[in-house]
């Protein structure tokens, strides 16, 4: 098993955050693969489901606390202690600044780098669990970090965050396994020269909304067609 946890805080007023991308990428591995509906437990809202990885049906869970940033650390601990998994079982998909807009990193360990939410899960669970780093580009000005991490993605940002978003929904199942096998699976996803790159037209993703309820999660999420698509692949 392994649980795969969104940084972000909750609330309707930071649903479109830069610094909410990790409760967006996990509640688009949710939507795509069919995980049931959301719940509150471990002070966070949870879905729980199975990615079909090489070789192997893993059971997963995805993870958000509702904590907000700071305290994230709580709620991974208390459900990594209720499932008795190691640091290695736990993923946190988290925005980082020093990372061009885009661009996907993923390692095991390492510091926090000023990230509070990396910071409190360090401080719960220790230093060894895995980390997807989510570019969100640096605004160029120290003086302007706040409000560009505090700030709804643009308009414009939305041509690389939603094919983004969708890449790391289709390869997460390598995360069961092979987390470099997961990266270069996304880093090819998303490459302008790569032919194989659009889906074809009964494979189509609906278009993407970073704002939705979750009530709606479940059911109508913008990556719920995705679902099929990996059904369709597995059976």
């Amino acid at each position: 098993m392994i649980i795969l946890v969104g940084l972000g805080n909750p609330g309707e007023k930071y649903e479109g955050h830069r610094h909410n991308v990790g409760f967006m990428a996990v509640d688009a591995i949710a939507d795509a693969h069919g995980f049931g509906p959301p719940r509150s437990k471990f002070q966070a809202e949870i879905r729980e489901g199975f990615l079909n990885g090489p070789g192997a049906r893993e059971k997963a869970l995805t993870l958000k606390p509702q904590t907000y940033m700071n305290e994230s650390g709580q709620a991974v601990r208390a459900a990594a202690d209720f499932y008795k998994l190691e640091p290695k079982d736990v993923v946190v998909f988290y925005d980082e600044l020093d990372l061009a807009p885009g661009k996907v990193r993923v390692k095991t360990g390492g510091g926090a780098a000023g990230h509070n939410g990396i910071r409190s899960i360090d401080a719960h669970l220790g230093n060894d669990f895995r980390r997807v780093r989510i570019g969100i580009g640096h605004p160029g000005d120290k003086a302007k970090v706040t409000g560009h991490v505090l700030g709804n993605f643009a308009k414009a940002d939305h041509d690389w965050l939603d094919p983004l978003l969708c890449a790391i929904a289709r390869s997460a199942p390598f995360l069961t396994s092979d987390d470099q096998r997961f990266a270069t699976d996304v880093a090819q996803a998303l490459a302008p020269n790569r032919k194989e790159a659009a889906p074809a037209p009964e494979e189509t993703a609906p278009s993407i909304s970073t704002k939705k309820s979750a009530d709606e999660g479940a059911k109508t999420g913008p990556f719920a067609a995705l679902g099929k698509l990996f059904k369709n692949k597995n059976d």
